[in-house]
C-alpha cells in the first residue's frame, strides 16, 4: 500500500500515515499516526482518530466518532457505526502504561452499530453483527448477532 493520488485526505485532516491503500477517503478533523495500515477502498469519516500501531483492512468504512487504538485489528469489509468505543487497556490509570496492547480483532464482513463498546482482546467473528449500545465483553462467533449489557447471542445472520 502506498499512498498515492487517489487517495483523497481532507485538508483539514492530519495524516502522518503513510500506508494508505489506493481509493481510500479520509473526511476531515481526522487523525492517523504514523504507522497505521489502512487498506484500499476505505471510507474514514470525520472526527475519527487511528492510532499506529493499528489495522485497516480493504474496504472498510469507520464512521464518525470512532477511535481505534493500538491492537485494533479491522479485517476487510467491516462497518463500524458511529461513536463505537473500542477500548485496549483492561486496567486503565493515568500515566501508567501497558508494554503490549492486547490484541482486539473484528473479522471479516462484521458490522459494529452505533455507541457500542469492545472491551480489550475481544474477538468478533467474520460476518458478525454487534446491535447498537451493545457492550461487549467476550468474544462473538462467526455470524452471531449480540446486543445487550452484556451482549449476548440473540440470533444468527445467514452463511
Amino acid at each position: 500500500m502506498l499512498k498515492t493520488s487517489t487517495v483523497f485526505i481532507h485538508p483539514l485532516s492530519d495524516v502522518k500515515s503513510q500506508n494508505i491503500g489506493e481509493g481510500t477517503r479520509v473526511w476531515q478533523f481526522s487523525v492517523i499516526f504514523e504507522g497505521a495500515q489502512i487498506g484500499c477502498n476505505c471510507n474514514i469519516c470525520a472526527h475519527t482518530l487511528i492510532e499506529g500501531g493499528a489495522v485497516v483492512g480493504n474496504n472498510v468504512t469507520v464512521k464518525s466518532g470512532v477511535y481505534l487504538w493500538d491492537g485494533i485489528h479491522l479485517e476487510d469489509d467491516v462497518f463500524v457505526g458511529p461513536c463505537v468505543a473500542f477500548t485496549n487497556d483492561k486496567n486503565p490509570r493515568s500515566k501508567q502504561y501497558i508494554d503490549v496492547y492486547p490484541q482486539t480483532t473484528v473479522g471479516k464482513g462484521a458490522s459494529i452499530g452505533a455507541n457500542a463498546t469492545i472491551l480489550p482482546g475481544i474477538k468478533i467473528g467474520q460476518k458478525a453483527m454487534v446491535g447498537a449500545g451493545a457492550v461487549v465483553t467476550k468474544d462473538v462467533p462467526d455470524y452471531a448477532v449480540v446486543m445487550g449489557n452484556p451482549a449476548v447471542i440473540k440470533g444468527y445472520v445467514e452463511k
